[in-house]
């Protein structure tokens, strides 16, 4: 492993870390845990995908895939990253191709190669998982061997799912939302964790949780996203009365059976995490000797 491969698995593991640490409401996190995972299941799956992540520059993409989630199944019992990892291991392979042009960039050529082979790794990455809520498709069904790109299935699942929606867009909502968010709480001097609730109540505002509408149907989706930006008018993370307003949807959204949890919008989360500590967001502000 070399010095890039190091750096670029270290920024994944982290923004898992920093994710699943912030107490993002219907998730969990160091006070809060589901019937079937915890907070130490999170800290484990982060530590596990790292060597898949790292090789991410010299295996095709869905290997990388595929690996990282059989990597976290022999950690922990249920399905804890699926959704992050589909969205870290293009990061991380864009991250490592040889040029100097932007993240960006280099992300999208990575999603404009996939191939039926990516696709095929990934179906079955997804199968061992095993998500919850994830039904039955029409056409290129995970169930099944796929004969498209991974690209074109995930351009085919984009209407019901949020992930998937970032394949067909070059990361749109990654980009253009969550990491700018989470940029600007930093700036104002927030703190990691309340930077995070203030990124993930960004991203859930602006649209409907996938996770939830594939569950509970799109109207509950967008009662959950009309109280998110409640939350965020109220003050968030920055007034006491945006914290009731944070605690008050925490309660709204916890069941024995999490399927008021927003999962989709807390990997989107910990994927704009990844692509600010990529892009050195990590110690941009100066120390106090005058060094950057």
């Amino acid at each position: 492993m070399n010095g890039c491969e190091t750096r670029v698995a270290a920024a994944a593991q982290l923004a898992c870390l920093l994710e699943a640490r912030a107490p993002k409401p219907g998730n969990v996190s160091p006070a809060t845990s589901f019937r079937d995972a915890t907070y130490e299941d999170f800290l484990a799956s982060a530590v596990a995908i790292g060597p898949a992540l790292a090789a991410a520059g010299r295996r095709p993409l869905g290997v990388t895939i595929r690996a990282a989630v059989e990597a976290t199944a022999g950690w922990v019992p249920s399905n804890t990253n699926l959704g992050l990892v589909l969205l870290l291991a293009p990061l991380a392979r864009a991250a490592l191709r040889p040029g100097e042009a932007p993240l960006r960039t280099r992300l999208q050529a990575t999603l404009a190669e996939t191939t039926v082979a990516d696709a095929r790794e990934t179906y079955a990455a997804i199968r061992r998982a095993a998500p919850g809520g994830l039904g039955r498709a029409s056409d290129q069904d995970v169930g099944g061997e796929p004969t498209v790109t991974l690209r074109e299935a995930m351009a085919l699942a984009a209407p019901r799912d949020a992930i998937a929606r970032e394949y067909t867009t070059d990361f749109q909502a990654t980009f253009d939302t969550g990491a700018p968010a989470l940029e600007r709480a930093l700036a104002a001097g927030l703190g990691w964790s309340d930077a995070v609730v203030e990124t993930y109540l960004t991203l859930l505002g602006a649209a409907p949780d996938t996770h939830i509408a594939r569950k509970l149907g799109a109207d509950e989706a967008v009662l959950v996203q009309h109280q998110a930006r409640a939350a965020l008018d109220a003050g968030g993370v920055r007034t006491g009365a945006g914290r009731d307003a944070i605690a008050a949807l925490d309660r709204a959204l916890r069941d024995d059976r999490n399927s008021r949890n927003p999962g989709a919008t807390a990997d989107l989360t910990g994927a704009a995490i990844c692509v600010l500590l990529l892009e050195g967001g990590w110690r941009r502000q100066e120390v106090p000797d005058g060094r950057a």
